[in-house]
């Protein structure tokens, strides 16, 4: 094995430069050792088709328990901050004829007959959103992600799952867990208190629906389990895979594609004029923002020859970038780092997995995205970002790709009093008043139950 020329890259675990960090790993090779969070080493994998490879085929696995010896003899804690993402027993991280028995049942509860059935609550989830934010007063700055983008998945997936309303009930708490799952700079302290409290609330609620069976995942999850197919730990963790995915993913995309659309207004404008889709718009967002910037860890099952020169030892953690390879310049172009509804190439990227871990999920989040967006700027055809010079904080992640806020003006803006003040001082002004204490904050808000 080629030997690095450069000591090891260290990745941040606010996320807050990720681009930047992604493009300077890209610059050292295809195939590059970093350091994680909490000291772990492991192969960043740059390019589009290296990821696609690796995603697709099996040379790589993301059972830790099989093909991790550094996590089966040990070496590395359980009690490491990003352990739980390596711990979980559910179909993405599970091999070969373990993932085709777990991802089977996952396969069945994602009918195209359950999701069809489904989008005509997913516009009255969207409708009644938009009619809360309607009550906003004109003026007042507005975090979207909290009050829209997030609001949104919650109340769907909570539909889907038949997870109860309730002061006390669990949708609450899934939220807040939720949010910190992929908070990759928590304390250890923190996180291990957040995999307790996650546990701890899937459980009450798995007896609930034992007791309480409607249409919903859930029942059909423990309907499985009750036929054999799944294990009562697989059936918690698939279910933990199915929230989390289910509703961080599609926050994400909403927040990020109305960010990237409201701070490019020339390609907001391709859109609203129907010279693009909004479904281009979205692919283009997938690509240049994927809402998942990595995969958890996978596992060289062998040797793996990246190029003359260049090997993964039989047994290394392996990180595939679904970020970096949105960026690849080789696939997308010198301009990759832009947003352009308009690329040729936008489709062509591994943000919803690539081969046999493609995402059941898919079609329902493309659906609920489309909703979010044709509704909301029909809804507000003046909507802006509150402060365009400054670009809202990321999320304290390396693995969840979103903002921490989105603050936005529903209303737009009303004209400047004139060019010697610039053509929106008075407006910037309150605009700095009103967003003041948002600054320095998570932006989480828990929508009503």
């Amino acid at each position: 094995m080629a030997q690095q020329a450069c000591p090891f890259l260290t990745i941040d675990p606010s996320g807050e430069d990720l681009y930047g960090e992604i493009s300077r790993i890209r610059d050292q090779g295809p195939a590059v050792e970093i350091e994680l969070p909490g000291g772990v080493r492991a192969w960043w994998i740059n390019g589009l088709e290296l990821n696609k490879r690796l995603l697709a085929g099996p040379e790589t696995s993301k059972d830790a328990f099989q093909h991790w010896p550094a996590w089966i003899n040990g070496d590395i804690s359980r009690t490491w901050p990003l352990a739980i993402w390596v711990s979980v027993r559910n179909m993405v991280t599970a091999y070969g004829p373990d993932h085709s028995r777990l991802r089977k049942p996952m396969a069945a509860a994602f009918t195209k007959r359950r999701v069809d059935a489904l989008l005509p609550r997913v516009q009255e989830i969207v409708d009644r959103a938009l009619d809360d934010l309607e009550r906003i007063p004109v003026g007042e700055v507005v975090d979207l992600r909290a009050a829209f983008a997030a609001s949104v998945p919650h109340e769907v997936v909570c539909e889907l799952f038949g997870v109860p309303h309730g002061e006390d009930g669990p949708r609450r708490a899934l939220y807040r867990i939720i949010n910190s799952f992929f908070d990759t700079a928590i304390s250890l302290e923190d996180a291990q208190a957040n995999a307790v409290d996650l546990y701890s609330t899937l459980t009450a609620f798995l007896q609930h629906k034992r007791e309480h069976p409607a249409d919903d995942l859930t029942t059909a999850l423990i309907a499985a389990r009750d036929e054999g197919s799944l294990s009562e730990q697989e059936l918690m963790d698939n279910l933990i895979l199915l929230l989390t995915a289910g509703f961080e993913t599609t926050v994400n995309l909403i927040d990020n594609t109305v960010h990237s659309l409201l701070a490019h207004p020339d390609q907001l404008e391709l859109v609203r004029s129907g010279r693009v889709t909004w479904e281009d718009a979205i692919e283009e967002s997938l690509r240049f923002e994927a809402p998942g910037a990595m995969s958890g860890l996978r596992y060289a099952v062998e040797d793996i020859e990246i190029e003359p020169g260049l090997t993964i030892p039989k047994g290394d953690p392996v990180v595939v970038s679904f970020a970096g390879a949105g960026r690849d310049p080789e696939r997308h172009g010198p301009d990759a780092d832009r947003f352009d509804v308009t690329r040729a190439t936008s489709r062509d990227h591994v943000s919803f997995g690539h081969g046999v871990h493609h995402c059941l999920g898919r079609p329902l989040a493309m659906a609920e995205t489309t909703a979010a967006l044709t509704s909301l700027f029909d809804r507000f055809p003046r909507l802006a970002l509150a402060d365009p010079g400054r670009p809202p904080k990321r999320l304290r992640s390396i693995i969840s790709t979103g903002h921490q806020e989105l603050p936005v003006l529903l209303h737009g803006r009303d004209p400047g009093p004139g060019p010697d003040l610039g053509p929106h001082a008075e407006e910037a002004t309150a605009v700095r008043k009103l967003t003041e204490p948002l600054r320095g904050t998570s932006g989480t808000t828990v929508p009503p139950a």
